[in-house]
């Protein structure tokens, strides 16, 4: 019996032995690396007044080596514990200045040697800019001079970046508000080495609260120790010529806002209990106002711990919320409070209630107006007019409304009331520009307001502009980009009385450029950029926007490309890959519109299949996969029926265009569309094979809703089931590529989900390969992951579809 027992463990040894391979990381073939391994252009910023631009250059890729760094993972944020500052930050590493009508670009003087640059921010006067670079121990401030292109460090290494940009320009133009790690601070504990000194213990309040699975939570009392001392910071006033002042002690500092006028300071602490189940953004904080020399003037909130939520998209916390600076006033406060408790379930008359506040705050805050449906923002012009918008997620309708900040009793007007995911309605963005606060407002002329579009039609693309007149309350069209074979983006309006307009310039082989536009002149177009385009040996690829019919009659759409070289005349019957991520929609109007525009620039990334048209396949990208609940049903209650048959129509659509062969295809998507694969291989025999890339794949594991879906697990337990691959791995019998990052930090899709799943697949003998990248989220980063990652998918495509 001992004998069997151990050539048991033996063999199952041995054949787990064989399941693993010790890969080194590999490359692509030569056609999809020559695209994969490219140079990639600058970056544009540009001054208000549009006479300077920066130039900011980083690398195509993150090496594996930026990954492989210290990190610590604590209430919903992964930093850098020796640099201080997110470890998630893509640097840039080399910074350019040019005259807008000029073409020279100087090289900055001064960088550090190999700089590591992040959070650029121009001064209110444009003639500076602050930037941050890490070093090996910590993050300076620096100044960048923009018309001598010199750079000068303010610091040594002891800013604090652990909770995104840690400085402000004050308006002076001279100085800046900065986060500094104290001069007294202690080391981090090590959980790891340091015994606890009890059970870790969480109790429930009995309250129902449908918190999402976060990642990254705080654990133990060390966690809270170390996520207290990271966050920690003394706040500096730092001129440019590097003296520092300190301005307030040591604290949690989670915010700072400085009033327009710049005579008061609005600072937000993070408050102690922490949690164990929320992130750092639900935590207690307290805001106080300050005036300019530290003092302090009252405080205007106080928020408790917030564990406790309804359920619902519509839920919001209790009390004050979303407290800002009204941009038009020199020192207003302007803050929300939900009437209905923050439950979407109340009814109610008014969800929102909206006030205003002035400084010094001796008087109560003052009604500005009530929102029938939860407050969506406001858009300060004047005294007299501001456009404020509503939504609610249920019906996907949004408002926008005309009010007088003057007089709060005068009842709003409304301009628009639309489903937001109706594109082919969208009035467009009112236009903005800088008041004497340096602050964005409405731009208004001669009572007259402008909209920017983006032009969204069935039969196209064309962005335009309009004016608005607040008097009439119509609009009256200026432009309409009339390109059929380019795409125009319509980026700000730059002079309102001669017409001169930002645009960005692409098309499917001509990389996005700057122009500057003249409405009020025909063809009166002037370049600002000529970036090339670094795909060469694709750009005569044939692209276009197929559009096609569900079998219940929804309008679906999706890119076609061909292989390179492809004889249209021959129809020479080629494998087919579809890359896609479903969609909610609560009409099949909304659901039958099309984004897609065939005249934007061929950008091949490892976020979907388009390498493979070097490779002689055809690639419908971007394929609509729309699932809709049209009035009290739940777009996910028919959920399995609706994929299949968006990938029926998808593959219908171009095989009698005559491209394919349909015993041929294949099917991926990231995420959601990792989700939908898995889905479609279980419930379908349509593909050959499929990728799924840093999926959830088990639903009773995200039990308070995911995606789109409010109702938690008990409520509809059928649908999660059903909806579930694992729950389904049974019928599991087609080819599957399994790929996720093994730090996953996206709400859900936890690594652990595709390795069950795997270990599902196996256990039922299923054909399927599980790749986990090494340091990778859920967003991949490191070139040498990318590039192992596109060989691993040419290997299964090419052995599981092509052969």
């Amino acid at each position: 019996m001992k004998l069997k027992v151990t050539l048991f463990l033996f063999l199952t040894l041995g054949f787990s032995a064989i399941a693993q391979e010790n890969l080194t990381y590999q490359k692509p073939s030569k056609s999809i690396l020559d695209l994969a391994d490219y140079e990639r252009a600058p970056s544009v910023s540009m001054d208000t007044k549009k006479e300077y631009m920066l130039l900011s250059y980083r690398n195509t890729y993150k090496t594996l080596d930026d990954l492989n760094q210290d990190e610590l993972r604590l209430a919903g944020i992964r930093i850098n514990p020796v640099t201080n500052i997110s470890s998630t930050v893509t640097y840039i590493n080399n910074l350019k200045v040019r005259k807008i009508n000029g073409t020279e670009e100087v090289q900055v003087a001064g960088l550090p040697a190999n700089p590591r640059i992040s959070n650029i921010l121009w001064s209110p006067n444009d003639k500076k800019i602050l930037f941050s670079h890490t070093t090996s121990t910590g993050v300076e401030l620096w100044v960048l001079d923009v018309a001598t292109a010199k750079a000068t460090k303010l610091t040594e290494a002891n800013v604090n970046a652990n909770l995104g940009n840690p400085f402000s320009w004050l308006l002076d133009n001279e100085t800046i508000l900065v986060k500094m790690l104290p001069k007294n601070r202690q080391p981090l504990l090590d959980s790891k080495k340091d015994l606890p000194t009890g059970p870790i213990v969480s109790n429930t309040s009995g309250e129902k609260s449908q918190n999402r699975t976060y990642p990254d939570m705080l654990k133990n009392k060390n966690d809270e120790a170390n996520f207290e001392n990271i966050i920690t910071s003394e706040l500096y006033k730092v001129n440019i010529n590097g003296t520092a002042t300190l301005f307030k002690e040591a604290a949690m500092f989670a915010g700072e806002r400085i009033s327009p006028d710049g005579n008061y300071i609005m600072l937000t602490t993070i408050q102690k209990p922490f949690s164990y189940v929320v992130p750092l953004f639900r935590f207690p904080s307290k805001t106080v106002v300050y005036d300019s020399r530290g003092k302090e003037i009252k405080v205007v909130n106080e928020v408790p711990l917030n564990e406790i939520i309804p359920k619902g998209f519509m839920a919001v916390q209790k009390g004050k919320r979303e407290m800002t600076w009204r941009n038009d006033k020199p020192a207003t406060l302007v803050y929300v409070s939900a009437l209905d408790e923050g439950n979407p379930a109340n009814k109610v008359d008014f969800r929102d209630e909206v006030f205003l506040w002035d400084a010094p705050f001796t008087n109560e805050a003052t009604t500005l107006v009530k929102t029938p449906q939860r407050f969506g923002g406001i858009t300060w012009g004047n005294d007299a007019i501001a456009i404020l918008s509503d939504s609610w997620y249920d019906t996907r309708n949004v408002k926008t409304y005309l009010i007088n900040p003057s007089t709060p009793s005068q009842q709003p007007k409304v301009l628009n009331d639309r489903n937001y995911q109706d594109v082919y309605s969208d009035p467009g963005s009112f236009e903005t520009r800088k008041n004497e606060y340096n602050k964005n407002v409405l731009a208004i002329e001669n009572n007259n307001a402008y909209l920017i579009g983006d032009g969204f039609t069935k039969d196209g693309q064309f962005p335009f502009i309009d004016e608005f007149n607040f008097k009439t309350l119509k609009s009256k069209r200026l432009y309409t980009s009339s390109y059929k074979d380019k795409k125009e983006d319509l980026i700000e309006i730059e002079d309102f009385k001669t017409g001169k307009v930002l645009v960005m310039i692409q098309s499917k082989s001509d990389y996005p450029n700057y122009y500057f536009r003249n409405i009020k002149k025909q063809n009166s177009l002037t370049p600002i950029t000529s970036f090339k385009n670094p795909f060469e040996s694709i750009k005569n690829v044939s692209k276009e926007v197929i559009k096609y019919k569900r079998k219940d009659g929804v309008e679906l759409s999706g890119t076609l490309y061909l292989p390179v070289g492809y004889d249209k005349a021959k129809k020479e019957k080629m494998p087919l890959l579809i890359w896609a991520y479903p969609a909610e929609y609560k009409d099949r109007n909304s659901a039958g519109q099309s984004t897609q525009n065939p005249n934007e620039f061929t950008f091949p990334s490892y976020g979907s299949f388009v390498y493979w048209v070097t490779k002689g396949y055809v690639v419908l990208d971007d394929a609509s996969f729309p699932i809709i609940g049209e009035g009290t049903t739940e777009p996910n209650d028919n959920f399995i029926t609706q994929l299949v048959d968006n990938a029926e129509a998808a593959i219908n659509a171009v095989d009698a265009l005559g491209y394919i062969n349909r015993k041929k295809v294949a099917v991926g998507g990231h995420s959601y569309g990792a989700f939908m694969t898995a889905n479609l291989l279980t419930h379908s025999n349509l593909f050959a094979c499929g990728i799924a890339r840093s999926g959830a794949y088990n639903r009773t594991l995200t039990p308070f809703g995911f995606q789109s879906e409010q109702r938690n697990y008990w409520e509809v337990p059928e649908v999660y089931n059903t909806m579930s691959p694992f729950m389904n791995a049974d019928k599991m019998k087609t080819p599957l590529l399994l790929v996720h990052g093994e730090a996953d930090n996206n709400p859900g899709t936890f690594t652990l989900q595709t390795e069950r799943y795997f270990q599902a697949l196996k256990g039922l003998g299923a054909p399927a390969r599980m790749v986990i990248l090494p340091k990778e989220s859920h967003g991949y980063a490191a070139k040498e992951n990318i590039l192992h990652l596109l060989w691993e998918q040419d290997q299964f495509l090419e052995k599981n579809l092509k052969n």
